[in-house]
């Protein structure tokens, strides 16, 4: 089924309505359509075609905003990228995704594109601004989508600690945006605050929500609890996603000063959120609806309805229209209402497929269910209680890190014989990435020295904070290792 490109319908509609603030850029929606179409034609002239991925190394701005609808234009899937990996990171990601381009920033993003992009001599990098006067920019720009064909590849880590590519198609990120308004409300004056990174999934749903619907967007290059404390007050916000921390530190810029009067919905994502600060944030006005989500299923799955987001509880909400929900037993089979297992998710909002992993994709994939690997249960009134993220998935700061890959670099140290990672509880941070290791005989090695050897290979939100030395790891019979057996070193 083929509709006509997002933000080109959008801009025919209301092309004078307010669609972008970033800094002190203003932009309606015809000006932003005319921005996305240069960087269109800037892109085909770097040789872009449909099917072809653009990779983006851009942090939150007018130019990432516009390349969002820019890649959509010329019929590529935009493949966004995490400001926090080092190169080494970037390197993978990129060879993995195969772009035509990759789109980056200057300075110190110019010379991380520079340096991932060196063992790929087929990728072109460009940086902003991208100029279309070169040969071969005129060539056409779709005027429809195809919502079965890709729109973005984002990245996410598995288990194995390999990072995979969530496929999401152009009707996935409709389907989001329709769920989304209708679980939320919609209305015309409506400006969502976006302080997360728009590369992340939750970013890019907003984008594709305002085109769809019409309302503006604030976007920040960067959180700083200050500034969205003063944005609530001043900037007509309606709308705003955080995650707990942010949450809490907001609240810490804002005092008790009550919530401004036009927001109408916080969005709490990104892991559990604690009683306290729901309490505390509720009890000064702000409407609280927790939501739950996940790459593979293009950001909210299920969202607390507002008419209780100002209600006590720990519910997570109810599924958005078109999604459905099951809790189910480790070979698959549904279970009853209050009962604790997987969460499986099925709905027109769920990925395609991993990029090339065909037994990734058909492990998640399962009779036509999304199998996340999250546990929640459902109660008897429908509503959806998260339990815990992926068994070892630590969610610092709202940024997903899995112990596998921590433990891959770690291992890569000449002085350590095997190690262990798992999130030690953390007040600001949710969780904090605590690591335990076992040293090789006669080798020597401290907790600076090997965070200093991590740095060069992880981001800095995946680092331990806390290492412990033991004599040997906890582990089955089978030899799969006991992380929560470790935890108790550090909080018991």
């Amino acid at each position: 089924m083929n509709l006509p490109v997002f933000l080109a319908a959008r801009a025919a509609l209301s092309p004078a309505s307010p669609a972008l603030a970033c800094g002190e850029a203003r932009l309606d929606f015809a000006q932003l359509f005319a921005r996305a179409n240069a960087m269109a034609r800037g892109l085909r002239a770097l040789g872009v075609r449909e099917g072809d991925g653009v990779a983006a190394l851009l942090p939150n701005g007018v130019d990432l905003v516009a390349l969002v609808h820019a890649a959509q234009l010329t019929g590529a899937a935009l493949v966004p990228l995490n400001l926090r990996l080092v190169a080494r990171e970037l390197a993978f990601q990129l060879a993995d995704a195969a772009p035509r381009v990759l789109v980056h920033g200057g300075g110190e993003l110019a010379e991380r594109a520079r340096a991932a992009s060196a063992g790929l001599p087929g990728l072109r990098r460009a940086p902003t601004p991208i100029c279309d006067a070169c040969p071969g920019a005129d060539v056409p720009l779709r005027d429809q989508v195809d919502l079965a064909a890709t729109a973005a590849v984002v990245y996410t880590s598995g288990t194995t600690g390999e990072p995979k590519g969530a496929e999401l198609s152009h009707g996935a990120f409709l389907w989001s945006a329709l769920g989304s308004a209708l679980h939320l409300g919609h209305l015309p004056g409506d400006r969502w605050l976006a302080c997360l990174p728009l590369a992340h999934v939750g970013g890019l749903a907003i984008l594709y929500r305002s085109a769809l619907s019409g309302t503006a967007v604030t976007v920040h290059e960067r959180f700083d609890p200050v500034r969205v404390a003063k944005e609530l007050d001043d900037g007509g916000i309606t709308l705003v996603s955080f995650v707990a921390s942010m949450l809490e530190r907001v609240l810490d810029a804002r005092g008790d000063r009550p919530a401004p009067p036009e927001l109408r919905c916080v969005l709490v994502g990104g892991g559990p959120c604690p009683a306290r600060l729901l309490a505390r944030a509720r009890a000064l006005g702000f409407p609280i609806a927790t939501t739950y989500g996940l790459t593979e299923a293009a950001s909210q799955v299920a969202t607390l309805p507002l008419e209780r987001a100002r209600e006590p509880g720990d519910s997570t909400g109810r599924p958005l229209f078109c999604t459905e929900l099951r809790i189910v037993s480790p070979d698959g089979v549904e279970l009853p209402r209050g009962a604790e297992g997987e969460i499986a998710v099925r709905g027109p909002t769920v990925m395609t497929r991993y990029l090339r992993r065909p037994e990734a994709t058909a492990h998640a994939l399962r009779g036509g269910w999304l199998h996340t690997g999250d546990v929640g249960r459902l109660e008897p009134s429908g509503d959806l209680v998260v339990l815990d993220r992926r068994s070892d998935l630590v969610v610092s700061g709202g940024e997903n890190v899995y112990p596998a890959e921590v433990e891959a670099a770690l291992r890569e140290h000449p002085a350590v014989a095997d190690a262990a990672v798992a999130g030690e509880p953390d007040p600001a941070f949710g969780a904090r990435v605590a690591a335990w290791l076992v040293l090789r005989a006669g080798c020597s090695a401290g907790e600076a020295e090997l965070v200093e050897f991590c740095r060069a290979r992880l981001a800095g939100y995946k680092l331990p904070r806390r290492i412990r030395f033991v004599p040997a790891l906890p582990r089955t019979e089978s030899g799969k290792l006991l992380r929560r057996a470790l935890l108790g070193d550090f909080v018991g």
